[in-house]
């Protein structure tokens, strides 16, 4: 604003003394205002001039920071990789001298063998034999484990070669039979190996060696009972399966048990070192071979390994397609599932692939009213179901309201021993989820026999 000096138009001559006081006062009022205004735009700018040059400095200082940790992580890589490079290293070391070792170790172990077995048709006192059958049973534990270790390192090394085959089961089992029957006949017990015509893609030599872990293990370590060795089909997979009357194995346990020198609390004093299972996992992970552990303590154990189903000539065999049973079909089944997903899956594979009428409920509530429609021949019913609901409460009431025990099945996803214990009190099965359709089929046919 131009500055007002007497004269001004504003300042009018005949303005009295009070008037042109109060103008210039206002005037002057106006022209402090937007001076101060300009000064805080002024500091506003410099503010911002001021943050703009710290924002840049700490940017500067981040980006030091941050070029510094790469070149710390760089450093750390080269040392991980170096680290990694020895550690192989040391790795096909210990390959190469246990294998050494072994056939080194081996030798003589051979020779005093036979030099005990020489002895041992000399005449001796009973003092003698005992001391033989004990350096026999020595010497036996010394070649196990270092064939033990031997397996190990070749599992182990980078370079092994697999041998895949078809590899015919029932010749196996037919092998292990006269293996083992020794040893269980010793301990009193039943070893049982039903016939098969399976034939399998594996390496027939690592094959029969996890097939020998987990026979000695089952025999090792069940003291009354019967140990079973059979194959089942499920699809093109053939699970060869290795049960067992024994102490079981804790849940706590299950994992630990495949690692080296690993032994329960429950080994019923056993010899061994622990290694078997390690064995037994190292191959199958090599060969691409599942293994599946079920056990509970005080009622045995289950190991199984699945294996690829193939022709003579190799090639896979298709999973079978499955037929609707005359046993099945036309038969109502009354599905109780809480859940929408699980429920169309069961009403398609029940209608379509067994033949059989489903009707479907998604509680014991409605359970009951569509019992109350028309009477089933089945009941297939999921443990979980909402609200607090089970299947086995739905399977108790549906029997109360039909006055007889309907057949029924439950499928479950926990594996827990009281749920068991409840089914087989009701006399009603279990299916383990996820649910395979041959096993419905099984199972099915079973209760309405």
């Amino acid at each position: 604003m131009p500055l007002i000096l007497p004269g001004h138009p504003m300042l009018r001559d005949d303005d009295s003394p009070a008037r042109r006081e109060a103008k210039l006062r206002r005037i002057t009022d106006v022209l402090i205002d937007r001076i101060d205004r300009l000064e805080e735009t002024r500091g506003s700018a410099w503010s911002v001039f001021q943050a703009a040059m710290a924002l840049e400095q700490e940017v500067t200082a981040r980006t030091r920071q941050l070029e510094q940790a790469l070149a710390d992580l760089s450093q750390r890589n080269r040392e991980l990789a170096v680290a990694r490079a020895a550690a192989e290293e040391a790795n096909r070391s210990k390959t190469r001298f246990l294998r050494a070792a072994s056939h080194d170790l081996l030798q003589p172990l051979s020779a005093a063998r036979l030099f005990l077995s020489a002895l041992t048709d000399t005449p001796m006192s009973e003092a003698q034999q005992e001391l033989t059958d004990r350096l026999s049973g020595a010497f036996e534990s010394v070649e196990e484990l270092m064939h033990a270790v031997l397996d190990i390192s070749r599992l182990d090394s980078q370079r092994i070669e697999f041998h895949r085959k078809p590899v015919r089961l029932d010749d196996l089992l037919r092998r292990l039979a006269i293996e083992y029957a020794p040893l269980a006949e010793a301990k009193g017990l039943s070893l049982r190996f039903p016939p098969t015509s399976a034939v399998v893609d594996s390496d027939p030599v690592f094959l029969r060696r996890i097939a020998q872990n987990l026979v000695s293990n089952a025999i090792k370590y069940t003291d009354r009972g019967a140990v079973v060795v059979g194959v089942r089909r499920r699809g093109a997979t053939a699970w060869l399966e290795i049960h067992d009357t024994g102490p079981g194995i804790r849940a706590v346990d299950r994992n630990r048990i495949f690692d080296e020198f690993q032994r329960l609390e429950n080994d019923n004093g056993a010899t061994g070192m622990g290694l078997g299972l390690s064995i037994v996992r190292r191959a199958c992970a090599k060969l691409g071979h599942p293994i599946r552990l079920q056990s509970e303590p005080g009622r045995g154990t289950v190991f199984r390994v699945g294996l690829r189903l193939v022709d003579d000539a190799g090639q896979p065999v298709p999973a079978p397609q499955l037929n609707a049973p005359d046993s099945l079909r036309g038969r109502v089944v009354l599905v109780i599932e809480n859940d929408n997903g699980m429920l169309r899956g069961y009403e398609l594979i029940l209608s379509e692939r067994l033949g059989m009428i489903p009707r479907l409920a998604s509680s014991t509530a409605e359970a009951l009213a569509t019992m109350g429609e028309e009477p089933v021949d089945v009941i297939v019913a999921d443990y979980n179901l909402d609200g607090g609901d089970t299947g086995v409460n739905a399977i108790t009431a549906l029997r109360r309201q039909a006055g007889h025990p309907i057949p029924a099945v439950v499928i479950t996803a926990r594996r827990d021993p009281e749920i068991a214990r409840s089914c087989a009190a009701m006399g009603v099965p279990v299916i383990e989820k996820p649910v395979r359709t041959v096993d419905l089929q099984q199972v099915l046919e079973q209760v309405l026999a």
